[in-house]
This record gives structure tokens, C-alpha cells and sequence, in this order.
């Protein structure tokens, strides 16, 4: 089994954050988001853009936001990396301008 990628831990951005626990390359896959339906918003809840809400149920779900972000979540649900991302870096996503006004 290989070393993981990232792991949680305390983060300076909100409560807990996922970080690079080795060296991630620019355009690798970290992953697939496992997820369930959801109703209404929620902590680890995830709007599409189709207006579905998905809740997140992997250790994805502590991927916190800034506006300059270093992962993406693609349609597909899979989380990329957007550059090379050191090990003890937080692995942060931009969750939309609306987001950040709110």
C-alpha cells in the first residue's frame, strides 16, 4: 500500500483542513468525493451546479475555501490538484464568489 497523499488536521482557515502529506504534482487525481444526496445545506454540503446538493462523507469533506485555490472538484467529482502542492500545505478550493459574500 502506498504512503497516502494527504491527511486532516487543524487548520489555520476554519476548525479542521486536509493537507498534502507528500508532494502532490500539478493535474494529479487525489481522489473521488464519496457523497449522498442531500436536502438541505449543511456543514460538508456540497451544491451543484445542476442545484443538487451532495453531502459529503470522505475526508474531502475538510478541504476549506480560499479565494486562491490549489485543488478542484470536477464534474465528475473527482478532486485535482491546480499546481504543485508542497507537503504541509492545506489543500484549499475556491467554493464561489457568492460563497464569499455571504
Amino acid at each position: 500500500m502506498s504512503k497516502p497523499k494527504i491527511r486532516v488536521g487543524r487548520s489555520p482557515i476554519h476548525g479542521k483542513g486536509l493537507f498534502a502529506a507528500a508532494p502532490i504534482a500539478e493535474g494529479e487525481v487525489l481522489g473521488h468525493l464519496r457523497t449522498r444526496a442531500a436536502r438541505q445545506d449543511g456543514p460538508y454540503v456540497l451544491w451543484l451546479d445542476d442545484g443538487r446538493g451532495r453531502e459529503v462523507l470522505c475526508d474531502f469533506r475538510y478541504i476549506n475555501h480560499h479565494p486562491e485555490p490549489n485543488v478542484a472538484y470536477y464534474d465528475d467529482l473527482t478532486v485535482v490538484a491546480l499546481r504543485d502542492i508542497e507537503p504541509g500545505e492545506e489543500l484549499v478550493h475556491h467554493y464561489g464568489d457568492e460563497w464569499e459574500d455571504a
